[in-house]
């Protein structure tokens, strides 16, 4: 891998987390497309914590209230779970972890084989497109997140356990089971951003001592700041677009993505 290589996946990986388009079906597609030597899941997470950054740093203010909030939830002098929306969201948002860490645990060794497979992301970009363009279509969107009860914030939880298949989208099936449930677009983006903390966190974590496999320092840092960077500003614009628009024109690109994968695999076939 290069340093262009490195800044062009961290880009990727920025814009592909929260736009709903997959960025773990990009980081395989581009090397993929491109000819470049895969990396591998280890340099993949180690951008995931790129976006990590961002959307602490977007959010920091959020992020501060909902620690303060979850730690005066933990006595009973100061809870105020009904009251106060960020203890009730801090424990909204473990709630909401919970399945995807599990499901993540268990089909870890799928994430880095068969889950890798060009013709399985070009199936699940479309199917999973489809689905996100009638949840947009048919869901109420009349709710604002103080409005959230446990059983959504579990129900939003299974829906990110299946963004461990390239090409579902974490941000994608999050936003479109919150829009399910009544939410409103935006509402629904920003439940999906923050509950991206704690499960790249935990990720990473989990992957930190293969974050230099296939890659030097530099190109690791590179590819942390790129994703950081272009992370950030994909949190800042979409919840901007999403306030007016709909996810129509992402649809289409996820079907127009689908149909380069099977050009590109049956010619080289």
């Amino acid at each position: 891998m290069t340093i262009i290589q490195s800044a062009v996946s961290g880009l990727v990986q920025g814009l592909g987390e929260f736009l709903p388009i997959s960025s773990s079906a990009h980081l395989i597609l581009t090397p993929w497309f491109f000819n470049w030597k895969d990396p591998g899941l280890g340099f993949d997470v180690a951008l995931h914590w790129g976006t990590l950054l961002a959307v602490l740093v977007y959010f920091r203010n959020d992020v501060w209230l909902l620690i303060k909030g979850f730690w005066h939830s933990l006595f009973k002098s100061s809870r105020n779970l009904q009251g106060n929306i960020y203890q009730k969201l801090s424990w909204l948002l473990i709630i909401a972890s919970v399945p995807g860490a599990l499901i993540g645990k268990l089909l870890e060794s799928k994430a880095e084989t068969i889950f890798r497979n060009p013709l399985l992301i070009a199936v699940t970009l479309s199917a999973f497109g489809l689905v996100i363009w009638w949840v947009d279509w048919v869901g109420a969107k009349e709710k604002n997140l103080d409005r959230i009860k446990w059983t959504d914030a579990l129900w939003v939880g299974l829906s990110q356990a299946l963004a461990i298949i390239p090409g579902v989208s974490r941000s994608g099936s999050t936003m479109a089971s919150g829009m399910f449930l009544g939410f409103k677009r935006e509402d629904a983006a920003r439940f999906s951003f923050l509950m991206s903390i704690p499960i790249i966190f935990g990720a990473g974590l989990a992957n930190v001592q293969n974050f230099h496999t296939g890659v030097t320092t530099m190109e690791l840092v590179v590819g942390f700041v790129s994703a950081a960077i272009f992370g950030f500003l994909s949190i800042k614009y979409l919840l901007r677009y999403l306030s007016k628009h709909g996810f129509k024109i992402f649809v289409w690109y996820r079907l127009a993505l689908t149909v380069a994968i099977l050009v590109v695999y049956f010619i080289r076939k």
